[in-house]
């Protein structure tokens, strides 16, 4: 089956873009408002941008209301965030923060997610998360302000945490972080499978 972009409405432009470019990597990013409120969001449209400088690139798709979300708001408010990916343990916690709730409350204790200070910036970061990556803000791009619209976020990375029976000499063990992808709809995608092939 083959389809006109440009014939598509824009839900049905989202399911073939969200549903096939899959499992994608969940950005589950800590921020905190000028008011001092904890914020904690899922993003799953994320990826490394660059290693040298480190740079890592979120998307907001813009919501109906053409609103930032929260997240965005904060960054572009404090400039920094941390950016903590998520394992089957975190799964249905993060799953929660997903929901909309009042910029005033925090999604820290709508879900009960224990919580760290953070080392190098303010807001703060997931305890349980096995990788955590704390960020600056670097530049925000926009491609569209239409619903379903998309901002690019490129975040700095200044200092990160693995923990510790993940890393060895060769790097983060692939084999026992556990990270969850992003499938279409409300699907997730674990990692309990495990395929190495040697690049010729």
């Amino acid at each position: 089956m083959h389809f006109n972009i440009s014939a598509l409405a824009v839900q049905e432009k989202y399911r073939l873009l969200n549903g096939g470019v899959t499992p994608r990597p969940i950005a589950w990013i800590s921020t905190r408002s000028k008011e001092g409120v904890d914020n904690l969001a899922p993003y799953s449209f994320f990826t490394v941008a660059s290693c040298n400088p480190p740079v890592l690139l979120y998307t907001q798709v813009t919501q109906r209301s053409g609103l930032d979300k929260d997240t965005l708001q904060n960054l572009r408010a404090t400039g920094e965030c941390v950016v903590n990916i998520v394992n089957t343990h975190l799964l249905e916690k993060m799953n929660a923060t997903s929901a909309s709730i009042k910029m005033a409350e925090s999604e820290f204790a709508l879900a009960e997610v224990e919580h760290i200070t953070s080392k190098v910036v303010t807001p703060l970061s997931v305890e349980a998360s096995p990788i955590r990556y704390e960020c600056t803000l670097r530049e925000v791009i926009t491609l569209g302000d239409l619903p379903a619209g998309g901002t690019i976020v490129l975040l700095d990375v200044k200092s990160v945490y693995v923990r510790d029976d993940l890393y060895n000499d060769e790097g983060i063990n692939q084999k026992l972080i556990d990270s969850v992808g992003k499938m279409g709809g409300d699907g997730y995608s674990p990692t309990s499978t495990y395929v190495a092939l040697n690049r010729p």
